[in-house]
């Protein structure tokens, strides 16, 4: 069975959006179109969407500027926007102590500055990202060998 996409108006939908240096595909719900932005999820994208009074059945091509341009100022900034602060990806950071929602390139960037200061200070968990093994907490006994082939040869 195929999905048949209805257009009121062919000039407004596109295909492509770009949207915080992420491609977004116009064909999805924008709910779930918002989930290829790193950093938001299904829950966040569905709240956000919520707080910038956008129709949930829409699809992200027919999205206008307006109301593309109100998801990214919640996006990038959901405290103004009274979205509850245990709702963030992160929480009372290390280094400034403020709550905020990482997307995009600054997910990544964060993940390294905190491998980097926890190899800096040689705690366990960094180490062990050093290493390259297992951080939390599995066996590693036989698993996660990293592609060495293990067994008993045959006699010829």
């Amino acid at each position: 069975m195929d999905a048949s996409l209805v257009v009121t108006q062919k000039d407004q939908f596109q295909a492509m959006r770009r949207v915080l240096n992420t491609n977004v595909h116009g064909n999805v719900k924008a709910m779930y179109a918002l989930t290829a932005i790193k950093g938001v999820g299904r829950r966040y994208s569905n709240l956000v969407l919520k707080k910038a009074d956008v129709d949930m059945t829409k699809r992200a091509g027919e999205l206008s500027e307006d109301e593309l341009e109100r998801i990214v100022d919640i996006i990038q900034n959901p405290l103004q926007y009274k979205i509850p602060k245990w709702y963030l990806n992160r929480q009372k950071d290390r280094t400034t102590g403020k709550y905020s929602q990482l997307v995009a390139n600054a997910v990544d960037n964060a993940l390294r500055e905190d491998l980097e200061r926890m190899k800096k200070i040689r705690l366990h968990r960094g180490l062990r990202h050093f290493w390259g093994i297992r951080v939390r907490g599995q066996h590693t006994k036989t698993t996660g060998r990293g592609g060495r082939t293990v067994g008993v040869t045959k006699k010829k």
